[in-house]
């Protein structure tokens, strides 16, 4: 063929290299503590369920942990994900210099309307590299609690109820009720209720902020740890008291 000049006819490519002025650096580096809100946020998009098409995109404060902003759609385009991001910058106002931390996905990293969103609003863009959960650990850790905590618990018969389950968790549970052991067992409500009224925020919180290798403690585990084996020897020198007697 080469030598007839034969050239074999190709079809059109499947998926588009991201231009690279839409690729961003990673200014995270798995470094997620932060010491104020609005200075981090991460963002994702999943497909959360086994029947239908129905996929999520959430923007998250990685300080208080709270869902700033989401969307949901029957298709992963790139307006799922800006839907999600004005959500967030239309709630919270951000400061310029914010950074909105992604991943490479072609809804965030080759999309020139996200990254053109992020930049007209003050936003940073990072992205993490390709194929590594951990650059985006944050984000990865809340998906996973949300498919335990809702996803899985249920067949969902219908989109609407499935997207309704999701905006309940979101806004309702999530948000204003589920407790975080980074946050000292607070809900990112009352963290941030907290810490807007200046009120001292949990050691385990400070601990991780100052960037220790020790693992948060937990509150009230070590207690009932040492309130049980204290039982147990009572039980036990009971028991021995009782032997003694009957002897």
């Amino acid at each position: 063929m080469a030598r007839n000049d034969i050239r074999g006819v190709t079809g059109r490519p499947r998926w588009k290299r991201p231009r690279p002025d839409l690729i961003a650096k990673d200014l995270v580096d798995r470094d997620f503590a932060r010491s104020g809100p609005n200075q981090l946020w991460a963002t994702d998009i999943e497909h959360p369920t086994r029947e239908g098409t129905v996929y999520c995109a959430v923007v998250l404060d990685v300080y208080s942990r709270r869902v700033v902003g989401w969307s949901i759609d029957a298709s992963p385009t790139a307006g799922l994900v800006t839907n999600a991001l004005g959500m967030a910058i239309e709630s919270r106002t951000p400061p310029p210099g914010t950074v909105i931390h992604s991943d490479r996905g072609t809804q965030q990293g080759g999309s020139w309307a996200f990254t053109d969103r992020a930049k007209a609003s003050g936003l940073v863009p990072s992205m993490g590299s390709i194929a590594d959960c951990f650059d985006n650990a944050v984000i990865e850790s809340f998906w996973s609690r949300m498919q335990v905590e809702v996803l899985d618990r249920r067949r969902w018969k219908t989109r609407i109820e499935l997207a309704n389950a999701i905006f309940e968790y979101l806004e309702i549970w999530h948000n204003r009720r589920r407790r975080h052991s980074a946050l000292g067992w607070l809900s990112p409500l009352e963290f941030e209720t907290q810490d807007r009224r200046g009120l001292k925020i949990p050691t385990t919180r400070l601990r991780w902020l100052r960037g220790t290798s020790e693992p948060p403690s937990i509150p009230g585990r070590f207690n009932r740890r040492r309130a049980g084996r204290s039982a147990r020897r009572a039980r036990h020198r009971h028991h021995q008291l009782r032997a003694r007697r009957s002897l």
